[in-house]
Order: structure tokens, then C-alpha cells, then sequence
């Protein structure tokens, strides 16, 4: 329990309003974009590096575990505080420090909205390349903590290939930088170490992005199939011929029939599946490319290819891919999202099992797919309030990422371990694996300080898997 006199220590650094202690207070931090569920003790809310340093020098003496946060869109519980302690709220830090269009690079806080750096460069002609499906909530040091995907990353690569350099701030306060404004550095590369490591090793406070310039011609369209294997197979097909795409998304009909009637993009409702594909470079280049990805899409079965003709088509039929978690919740009051790699050879195959499995436990799946790179996101839809719900979900998630294990695949494809998916670990590393892991958290001394209770299985928080919140019943057709 956090006493009076360290959270007035608290108040001292940052302000009367940016600590948060009372329960109603607490409340809407309890929850990220995952099922699972931690009550933090204290919300402290920061504004500068020097604050977060004075923060974690007394959290430190006292013994209180830190847990950093960004939007709460965190969809394997890695936001949330497991442990109880201080949650580390970075929603203040939301700048961009300094833009050098000439050596294309940025560096920004890590509360800043991901759109937002494409918006406050694009004057330059430049963007920043990852674009994950929450790119309008999401925040950079929840990209760097996770090592973000999206659906340009097929070409782009994911966050780690876009972060030059990190200032953080080490377990006893100490604040330092690693990597800098260049491409290559000397020494060991610790800005790699520290993207993906899931706020478990340090505390983000600025970082040096590189940026890209804005392609000059780009081609968006959409190939429908009547069969979702059809549109697997079209998948590899493509890559087969050595082409790659700027990306190359799929949903299927569940998806198409939740984003369609709010978001108007143009998808057909009797589809089973779509291929969102976008192909960008030279103008010469664009069109010979989005050619041979038609024919191969034909000679795979699509039933139409549709063009978007002009820039707005375009946003329409993005918005329909980066819209389709939110538009679910018009089919079901829950969902359960599953993160999940396999080779792209092997969509097709996963795709039946995945079919079965959820068939097999009686609850409905919806797919979406950043399908370029065999990361499959099939969403299990169901309604909380039934008896004995949870536990088939459950089940069912497990036994899909089993099956992606067992296809030669990874745990996870941008969302993390956290909490959803420690219990699988082993799954895919043996013991050795790790304690060799844990051996370099070691090496931060960060270990039960900086976001516990995630990643490892025997480091669950009182040794429990993660579970869904249970619903209370407090009257008729009222729950908390």
C-alpha cells in the first residue's frame, strides 16, 4: 500500500492534478484494449524527463513497481498495472522536439499520437512508415515498447527499423541515451534491445525516428473472392513472383459486414474475403506492378478487382481495414484478438484449423490480416454475460496459437506478450531461452520494478494466467 507521505512526495514533482489516488480516479486506468485487468494504486502523470527520473528514484526507495503507459490500446494487458504500484501515464509528453527534413529524422516524446508525426511532417513531403490499425490513439513509446506492426510495414519493416536512438531513463533514475541521429552507431546495438522489450527494461522518455519520403505515385485496390482460401492462396502467389507490396491486407465477410453499413468503402457484403492491396514507388513502376498483382489475383480466383480512382476512394478503403476492430462491437459486445505469425505459405492451412477450432467451441470468428507477413488476427466474438463464455474463448485462443506454433510460426506478430500470452512461452522457448532473457532485464536492473508480472509464466502475478473480468450482476440487466 502507497502511504500519504510518498504520494505527497508525488504531488511535490508533478502537480496536485496530475496525481491520481481515489478510487474514481482509478477506475479508467484499469483496463487497456485487452479482456485482462489491473488496479494501479497511484496515476501519476508527468511532463518532462526530470520528472519521471525524480518519480522513479522514489518509487525505487520504496520498493513500488513502475508500470509506463501511453493511449491504453495495449491488446495483451502490457498497459496495465498487474502489480499494483504507480501506473506511469505519458499522455503529457505528446511533442515533437525537432524535425530535420534534410536528414530525414524526427525526434518526439513518447505520448505523441503515431498519425500525428505523419501530420506535423507531411509539409516536408515525409511520413513515418509504421502505421498500426490504432494509428489515431496508439502513441510512439507504446510503438517502441511493442515493436509495432501495421499494414505498410510489409515493405516499410516494423518500429524497430525505424527507431535511430532512445533517451530513457534506467531503474535508479539515471537518465542516458542510447543509438543517436545516425543510422549505425558504435557498440552494442541497446536501441534494439530496448524496442519490443515491453517496458520492462527501461522508461522511454524521447525518441529519434527516421522518417520517408512520400512516394510519388501510389496505386489502391481491393480483389474479392468468394472463398477466403482463394484469397490465402493469392497471398503467397504474389510474394511467390517477387513482388511486395506497400501492403497487402485481408478480412473477411464477418468484417466486411461490421465496417461496411458505418463506413461506406466499397467492400461487397456477399464477399467472403478481400484483398486490400496498395503498390507505390515511380509512376512507370506503380502501374507495371498493380498489373502483374491483378493478373495473379485473377489466376487465383478473384472474382473482380475494383481500382480506387482517386484519393478519397483511397481513405475510404482504408478506413474500412483500420475501422474493422471498432465496427465488430456492432456484432458482439466483446472480442477477444488473437496475435499470431505463421510463414504465408502456410495461411491457407491455418485458416481451415483456425475455422474448425472456433466451430468446434461454438463461438464466431472474424479475420483480419496483415497477410504480406503471415500475421493473422482472427477475433473471437462473444458475449461476456454468458455462462461459461470466458472459458470457451479462452480455449479456443489457446488452441490458435497452437496451431500457429505448430505451423513454424511466433507468438506474436506486433501486440506482445504481456500478459495475454505468457503461459505460452514455453511453446515456443525452452528454459534456457528465458533465463537468457531474463539475465539481460537483469543487466537494467529492472527486474519487479518496471512493469512486472508480464512476459514470463513463473513471474505471473500470484503465479495466476491471465483471465477475463467477471461480470457482477447488480440488478436486472445491470452489470459491473
Amino acid at each position: 500500500m502507497i502511504n500519504q507521505g510518498v504520494i505527497n512526495r508525488l504531488i511535490e514533482i508533478v502537480g496536485e492534478r496530475y496525481v491520481l489516488y481515489v478510487p474514481e480516479d482509478l477506475l479508467v486506468y484499469e483496463y487497456d484494449g485487452s479482456q485482462a485487468m489491473g488496479y494501479p494504486e497511484v496515476v501519476v502523470v508527468p511532463s518532462s524527463t526530470e520528472e519521471i527520473s525524480q518519480v522513479v528514484k522514489i518509487a525505487r526507495r520504496e520498493n513500488i513497481p513502475i508500470v509506463p503507459r501511453g493511449a491504453g490500446t495495449s491488446i495483451s494487458g502490457g498497459a496495465i498495472a498487474a502489480s499494483g504500484g504507480i501506473l506511469m501515464a505519458m499522455t503529457r509528453l505528446k511533442r515533437v522536439l525537432e524535425v530535420d527534413p534534410d536528414n530525414m529524422i524526427a525526434v518526439v516524446e513518447p505520448g505523441l499520437v503515431n498519425i500525428d508525426l505523419t501530420r506535423a511532417v507531411s509539409r516536408y513531403g515525409l511520413f513515418y512508415a509504421p502505421d498500426p490499425s490504432s494509428q489515431k490513439a496508439c502513441t510512439m513509446g507504446g510503438n517502441v515498447a511493442e515493436n509495432a506492426g501495421g499494414p505498410h510495414c510489409l515493405s516499410y519493416g516494423v518500429t524497430v527499423n525505424h527507431v535511430l536512438g532512445l533517451e530513457v531513463v534506467l531503474s535508479d533514475g539515471e537518465v542516458m541515451w542510447v543509438g543517436g541521429k545516425v543510422k549505425d552507431t558504435p557498440g552494442y546495438d541497446l536501441t534494439g534491445v530496448i524496442v519490443g522489450s515491453e517496458g520492462t527494461f527501461v522508461i522511454v522518455t524521447k525518441i529519434i525516428v527516421r522518417l520517408m519520403r512520400q512516394p510519388r505515385a501510389v496505386k489502391t485496390f481491393v480483389a474479392i473472392y468468394d472463398d477466403i482460401v482463394d484469397a490465402s492462396d493469392t497471398v503467397s502467389a504474389i510474394i511467390g513472383q517477387g513482388i511486395v507490396p506497400a501492403a497487402l491486407e485481408m478480412m473477411d465477410n464477418i468484417v466486411i459486414r461490421a465496417v461496411e453499413p458505418v463506413i461506406h468503402a466499397g467492400y461487397p457484403l456477399d464477399a467472403d474475403a478481400v484483398l486490400l492491396v496498395e503498390v507505390e514507388g515511380m509512376a512507370e513502376s506503380v502501374e507495371e506492378e498493380a498489373r502483374a498483382i491483378e493478373v495473379i489475383c485473377k489466376e487465383n480466383k478473384a472474382t473482380d478487382v475494383r481500382v480506387a480512382t482517386d484519393p478519397q476512394a483511397r481513405e475510404k478503403l482504408w478506413a474500412g481495414r483500420k475501422n474493422a476492430f471498432g465496427a465488430l462491437g456492432s456484432i458482439a459486445p466483446n472480442y477477444y484478438i488473437v496475435d499470431g505469425v505463421v510463414p504465408r505459405s502456410k495461411l491457407p492451412g491455418v485458416m481451415k484449423r483456425v475455422a474448425e477450432i472456433c466451430r468446434r467451441y461454438e463461438v464466431s470468428v472474424a479475420n483480419v490480416l496483415h497477410a504480406g507477413d503471415g500475421n493473422l488476427h482472427p477475433i473471437i466474438l462473444f458475449n461476456e454475460r454468458d455462462e461459461g463464455m470466458k472459458e470457451k474463448v479462452l480455449e479456443a485462443g489457446g488452441e490458435i496459437m497452437r496451431v500457429c506454433i505448430d505451423a513454424g510460426g511466433a507468438l506474436t506478430g506486433e501486440h506482445g506478450i504481456g500478459i495475454e500470452k505468457q503461459m505460452y512461452m514455453p511453446w515456443s522457448f525452452t528454459e534456457e531461452d528465458m533465463d537468457a532473457m531474463r539475465r539481460l532485464r537483469g543487466a537494467f536492473s529492472s527486474a519487479g520494478f518496471f512493469n512486472p508480472g508480464k512476459i514470463f509464466p513463473d513471474e505471473a502475478v500470484d503465479g495466476k494466467a491471465w483471465e477475463l473480468p467477471r461480470l457482477v450482476a447488480k440488478g436486472s440487466g445491470m452489470y459491473v
